[in-house]
């Protein structure tokens, strides 16, 4: 029976019993009321209202009983097509059984004919394997017999080889042995020739005797005075031309020499390519408005009074449009005043709590500048191993100038010319470079220390590490010590030609006046000159002479004077050229 079957069935069930609950209930109100007293009674509302009630339910309880009927009429129904749907289903499911068991018959045939040609498959594939192996063993049974062919005939080629090396071994012996007979042959030819050779050596040697005794008798001297007198003239002579050779290496030497040094100089000024310096030592800042001035001054100046006491830096507000001016000793601090009052101007708000925050940014960003600018600089030499805070020494360099020159670009400047000078003289070029490249390290730190930018650079050098030999090239650049050694002097030497050629330091106006005014002094001072005229910005001087006070020997003596004067007085740039100028003049009337 079906789950189908079952609820229908339930359902007729609950229906009947329903019914029949119904049915029971209804039998006995009709009881109770067939067993009220028959007789004509009074109206009474209550027991109206009941009866009417009763008469309603009966009502409504033949109406349910109808539906009850009604429905399990329907039930009745449902419940023979269930069972006509459960007579179909049992069909379709012996007929599927049917259907099952053919096809299991048929799968089972189709296995026994799947595996019986498995079978024979596999006996093929046995079949073929057998043949394979077969055709290999045979591959391989040739292989090992040519394999063997070979070996036999390289055992008969080695034997062939022994055979004939045999053969060249018995010739070689018989070769021997003709060479042992010739031999011993010369042996004895050789030990006749030598006792003839012994017997005429004798008697030479006994002519030469009789010849030196007839000579001695001729020249009444001995061999002993002959060979002292002319060990003596072959000395004088030897001396003589001796002393030529001297003097005449001498004077080689000293002009090759000069004109090797000068071409080493000149070599190395050429190769260096460094930049005229136009530095300034006042920073200017160009603003964009003469309003932005007071917004720098401040109410009551208390912004430029924040400034200054927080940059250490003076500033200077004058009637310059659109401009003011950052003065300081320290040039480090100095750029840092100038980039904090940048950033400022830029960023329009100024007051005292800014310009510290400011300045505490712009002083991190010039310590990266000054780090990266010696890191550069040591990459541009060559110099990798060196101490920390000599590097953070070698940046603040970069804002520093003397006479104009940048002092890190003069550093650096200085280590090529020397490194090409030791290149040219095959001397420890790395060593020199590093000497000169440190020789001012000094002048980071002049206006923190007493002393000379020389001594302090030599105590900065010998206080983190550096050799002895580079101590004492930064300590004598300036004759503070008396240079000792080769590198000192090289250092000296490039230091001269970094600082002294065209262009790379200048010179104060009034400095550069007082040179010439006192140039012109020198010359005019000077008996029979008339005029004096400076050239070329102080390089070149004319002296006008009068030609009747001077001749042309006393032009001539006129000249080294002035020259003599100025080397002995001034000190300058380069080298400074006295021309005597010496005119004749003859009048004639013709009448």
């Amino acid at each position: 029976m079906s789950s189908l079957d079952v609820v229908l069935l339930s359902a007729v069930v609950l229906l009947a019993a329903a019914v029949l609950v119904g049915l029971v209930l209804g039998a006995r109100a009709l009881r109770r009321l067939n067993a009220q007293p028959v007789g004509p009674k009074p109206e009474d509302p209550s027991y109206t209202a009941e009866r009417e009630r009763h008469e309603q339910s009966l009502a409504t309880l033949r109406t349910k009983a109808e539906e009850v009927s009604t429905t399990v009429d329907t039930a009745k129904s449902a419940a023979a097509a269930a069972r006509t749907e459960a007579a179909a289903a049992k069909a379709e499911a012996s007929s599927a059984r049917a259907e099952a068991r053919r096809v299991l018959d048929t799968a089972r045939a189709e296995a026994d004919s799947v595996l019986e040609r498995a079978h024979k498959q596999a006996e093929q594939e046995a079949e073929q394997l057998r043949a394979a192996a077969r055709r290999s063993g045979e591959r391989e049974a040739a292989m090992l017999a040519a394999t063997t062919k070979e070996h036999a005939a390289d055992v008969e080629r080695r034997a062939a080889r022994m055979d004939e090396r045999e053969r060249l071994h018995s010739e070689e012996v018989e070769r021997l042995t003709e060479r042992e007979r010739r031999l011993t042959a010369a042996t004895a030819e050789l030990a006749a020739r030598d006792q003839g050779l012994t017997a005429r050596e004798a008697g030479i040697a006994e002519a030469e005797e009789q010849r030196r005794k007839e000579l001695e008798r001729v020249a009444n001297l001995t061999a002993e005075s002959a060979r002292t007198e002319l060990i003596e003239s072959i000395e004088v002579q030897a001396k003589r031309e001796a002393a030529i050779l001297v003097r005449d290496i001498e004077a080689d030497a000293r002009s090759t020499g000069e004109q090797r040094a000068r071409h080493i100089v000149v070599e190395a000024i050429q190769r260096v390519a460094s930049e005229q310096t136009a530095e300034s030592v006042v920073s200017v800042l160009h603003l964009p408005g003469d309003e932005m001035k007071g917004r720098i001054i401040g109410r009551e100046g208390r912004n430029i009074r924040a400034f200054e006491s927080v940059t250490g830096v003076n500033l200077i507000i004058d009637d310059t449009p659109e401009a003011v001016l950052l003065s300081c000793f320290d040039p480090v601090r100095r750029e840092i005043g100038r980039l904090t009052l940048e950033k400022l101007v830029l960023d329009g708000r100024i007051h005292p709590h800014r310009i510290e925050e400011v300045f505490e940014s712009a002083k991190q960003e010039v310590e990266r500048l000054c780090q990266r600018a010696a890191e550069d600089a040591l990459v541009e030499v060559g110099i990798t191993e060196i101490h920390p805070e000599l590097i953070t020494l070698l940046g603040r360099l970069r804002y520093r100038t003397s006479y104009g020159q940048n002092v890190l670009k003069h550093l650096v400047e200085t280590a090529h010319i020397a490194g090409i000078m030791a290149a040219e003289l095959r001397l420890d070029a790395p060593l020199i470079k590093r000497g000169a490249f440190l020789h001012d390290i000094g002048k980071a730190l002049t206006h923190e220390v007493e002393g000379s930018h020389a001594l302090i650079g030599a105590d900065l050098a010998r206080k983190y590490g550096e050799s002895d030999e580079v101590v004492h090239a930064i300590e004598a650049h300036h004759n503070e010590v008396q240079p000792q050694t080769i590198e000192a002097v090289l250092t000296q030497a490039s230091d001269a030609c970094s600082g002294g050629r065209p262009g790379a330091r200048r010179e104060s106006l009034e400095a550069y006046v007082k040179r010439l005014e006192r140039i012109e002094e020198i010359a005019g001072g000077k008996t029979g000159v008339e005029k004096v005229f400076a050239m070329q910005a102080g390089r070149e001087i004319r002296v006008m002479v009068k030609p009747d006070d001077i001749d042309d020997i006393g032009a001539a003596v006129l000249a080294r004077d002035v020259a003599k004067q100025i080397e002995e007085e001034l000190t300058y740039p380069g080298q400074i050229r006295v021309t005597v100028v010496r005119e004749s003049r003859v009048t004639e009337i013709a009448r």
